[in-house]
């Protein structure tokens, strides 16, 4: 896995170093150090040491247009994360499921665990980009990225991830929440910490979840609207529910009014309406002119936030 990642690196840097000597006079260094290194420790040492700006890079999907695009300061030193073991798990550890930060977005998809504990996530990666940018782009560059309705992100807040962060001192767990300061701005210390995986709660009897989207047909790579749950049910009521809406905000977040609304109530269109009024009340959706406006989303999430409660109802009464 770790020699096919490599050869897909090193044809994608050559493929973008040629593109640019084609469209420019003189060739022009995204970067001036590649480092791979084996171990986490072997990773903040590399970032910590070099002798200019350092980058962590694992897929690259994001980093590299940002860099030749001049949207991403530049960068002397890369650090690719992919041939460390320890960030391209995927298992269950100590009664949790656990997926490495550099595992990539196909392989999520098509892991029987994630299907199994985490369906929300699995449907989410198997919704970004297409097939080629799933089997490079990874599940912490998403998160990283910090964008309010980044499909996997949203996916995560419902399921109620956790976020392993590791430094040159300790490695912590935090909300995944967290980890967001503003959009496209990341709580991480720059050159300091990794972002090494994350943790989800293994699914319990009468649990479920799912995720469902609206795109723009045109390629624009943000959804329009995006919503995921998971909710736990007791014969005919909901007893326990998260649901996570993007975007809503300036950060990705959970909806915790609407999951208060639905707190003990019965799965039915009265419970639906009023929870999509107290989602209205508490989301103020903005008008974007790549995307949508204000009012179409106001009128698509009434949609979404129906058919995923329903999905994720119906999957909590199949285990």
């Amino acid at each position: 896995m770790h020699k096919v990642l490599q050869w897909r690196w090193e044809t994608l840097l050559s493929k973008i170093t040629t593109a640019q000597v084609r469209k420019r006079k003189t060739p022009i260094n995204l970067w001036q150090h590649y480092i791979r290194p084996d171990t986490i420790t072997d990773a903040l040492r590399a970032l910590a040491s070099a002798p200019g700006p350092a980058c962590l890079i694992a897929g690259g999907t994001d980093l590299m247009l940002d860099l030749q695009q001049g949207r991403h300061a530049p960068v002397h030193t890369l650090v690719d994360i992919t041939a460390i073991p320890a960030l391209t798990a995927l298992e269950i550890r100590a009664g949790e499921l656990f997926i490495g930060a550099a595992v990539p977005l196909s392989r999520i998809a098509s892991a029987a665990h994630a299907l199994e504990h985490a369906q929300a996530l699995v449907e989410a990666c198997d919704l970004i980009g297409g097939p080629q940018v799933r089997n490079m782009a990874t599940l912490g560059g998403n998160v990283a990225h910090a964008l309010p309705a980044a499909d996997g992100t949203i996916a995560m807040l419902a399921l109620d991830a956790e976020a392993e962060i590791t430094d040159l001192e300790k490695c912590k767990r935090v909300p995944l929440s967290d980890l967001f300061a503003g959009p496209g701005i990341s709580t991480l210390k720059s050159g300091r910490e990794i972002l090494t995986g994350f943790y989800f709660p293994l699914r319990g009897t009468n649990q479920g979840s799912a995720f469902k989207r609206i795109m723009r047909a045109q390629g624009i790579a943000l959804p329009i609207l995006n919503l995921s749950a998971w909710l736990e049910r007791e014969v005919d009521r909901i007893r326990r529910v998260r649901v996570a809406v993007g975007p809503s905000g300036p950060t990705p977040r959970r909806i915790i009014p609407v999951e208060e609304a639905l707190y003990n109530q019965p799965m039915n269109p009265t419970t639906c309406s009023k929870a999509l009024d107290v989602l209205l009340e508490s989301v103020h959706f903005r008008t974007s002119p790549y995307r949508a406006s204000a009012e179409y989303r106001q009128h698509l999430v009434e949609i979404l936030l129906k058919n995923t409660l329903e999905t994720a109802w119906q999957r909590a009464g199949s285990l």
